[in-house]
């Protein structure tokens, strides 16, 4: 079981607060929150960037607007710098 956090994001005048797992996985960490029911999965990929993993049941759950807000989220844990 990982550890939970909460990150918190100002996007398009809004706050949001997302619970995040963070969870150890071999040499690196993922990093697991839920955006409009659905769970997203944020891993360092070959260059040490963050890139999404959301399961195919759970797209239809994002609509267009949550993938900037996803976007925000993942530079979010891109600064802190784990990978």
């Amino acid at each position: 079981m990982g550890d939970s956090f909460s990150i918190d994001i100002d996007f398009n005048g809004k706050a949001y607060s997302f619970e995040t797992r963070l969870e150890a996985v071999g040499y690196t960490y993922k990093f697991y929150i839920v955006a409009n029911g659905a769970e997203v999965t944020f891993e360092p990929d070959e260059e040490r960037n963050y890139r999404v993993i959301i399961n195919v049941s759970d797209q239809s759950s994002i609509k267009d607007g949550d993938i900037e807000l996803i976007k925000a989220v993942g530079a979010k844990i891109q600064s802190i710098g784990l990978s």
